[in-house]
């Protein structure tokens, strides 16, 4: 029973990672898309690359997941597992209604409150304080540090280029956006393809198969990243439209910024906080940020509105999907 449930978690969060990819996939690329710096196809495919490499080159954030939101130690191996699988499929159906209504949601949102649902439904131990210090509070300041840096950097920026020619400003800032979403991109990976880890690591932790000593397998980083790339690569158009055109229409230089202040939030988040963020929030709030030096009535604030609901409605639908599913799941097991 126990190696079954292992396997159907690692598919499971492997499946996670697919839809956190094609879900997140427009974090990267969508203003480069709409700035036309990059084509559809050039940019997806960019931003699944970056992806994987950027899921190769850390674990702290993974380590988080698994040992600052839930204690699995002590409990039954088929309850521990149940709990995870649950975390996942709830974390899951959220991914998917938010996509369905082209919504740039966050899939960390997703998950975080899909293992604190399925956690408490199914008896176990949450770490209340570090699940706040280390999780909630990066989560929440992340979109604000975003909104607010990527608003001080483009005033500077329309300072410094007040006087030069439009066409040539936007020319420059179009071959660089390229970068840009690059970063972004490798940011993502940095960041999502690690969570993902995070639960595989922590049920192979429930049954004995590693230590902690050990860390992460490689087979689970390459799993991950790969599951990831290739969600990012099936590209998620309909949210793309969202983030690209219905908040705001961007410029080359608006799209530079927005994106070049999102990479170095996640980067200092991954590298230095070890605190798991959303790509989808901050970018949003960079792109708003940057709309918001135009004008404010620039910013579509009808649709920003509406993707802030889901935004407050991602963790806790979440948890109450993998809340449900656990006791389900655990009263078929312990029948």
């Amino acid at each position: 029973m126990e190696l079954a449930l292992v396997v159907v978690v690692v598919v499971v969060a492997l499946g996670f990672a697919y839809t956190n990819g094609f879900l997140d996939a427009a974090n990267s690329v969508a203003t480069s898309i709409s700035t036309r710096a990059l084509t559809p196809r050039i940019a997806v495919a960019m931003a699944a690359a970056m992806n994987f490499v950027g899921a190769l080159l850390g674990t702290s954030v993974a380590e988080t997941i698994a040992t600052s939101i839930v204690d699995l130690d002590g409990a039954p191996a088929v309850d521990a597992l149940g709990v995870l699988l649950c975390a996942l499929l709830g974390a899951i159906a959220w991914n998917l209604v938010a996509w369905w209504f082209g919504m740039p949601t966050s899939s960390t949102h997703s998950l975080v409150g899909g293992l604190l649902g399925a956690g408490l439904a199914g008896g176990m131990v949450v770490h209340g304080e570090e699940v706040l210090d280390r999780v909630v509070l990066p989560l929440l300041v992340s979109p604000v540090i975003g909104f607010v840096a990527a608003f001080a950097l483009m005033v500077a920026l329309l300072w410094a280029f007040r006087n030069a020619a439009p066409s040539r400003v936007n020319r420059r800032f179009r071959i660089a956006q390229t970068a840009s979403a690059a970063a972004v991109a490798l940011g993502h990976g940095l960041q999502s393809a690690q969570k993902t880890m995070g639960v595989v690591w922590l049920a192979l932790l429930t049954v004995g198969a590693v230590t902690p000593v050990e860390g992460i397998p490689l087979w689970v980083k390459l799993a991950a990243a790969t599951a990831m790339a290739a969600g990012t690569y099936a590209g998620g158009w309909r949210i793309m439209r969202t983030l690209g055109r219905r908040i705001i229409e961007i410029d080359p230089a608006r799209g530079f910024v927005a994106e070049s202040v999102s990479a170095i939030v996640l980067y200092v988040s991954s590298i230095v906080l070890h605190a798991p963020v959303s790509t989808t929030h901050t970018i949003t709030a960079a792109i708003v940020g940057v709309g918001s030096t135009r004008r404010l009535s620039a910013v579509r604030w009808g649709v920003a509105r509406t993707i802030a609901v889901f935004w407050l409605l991602t963790a806790p639908a979440a948890g109450l999907l993998a809340a449900g599913t656990t006791w389900l799941l655990l009263g078929v097991l312990g029948s």
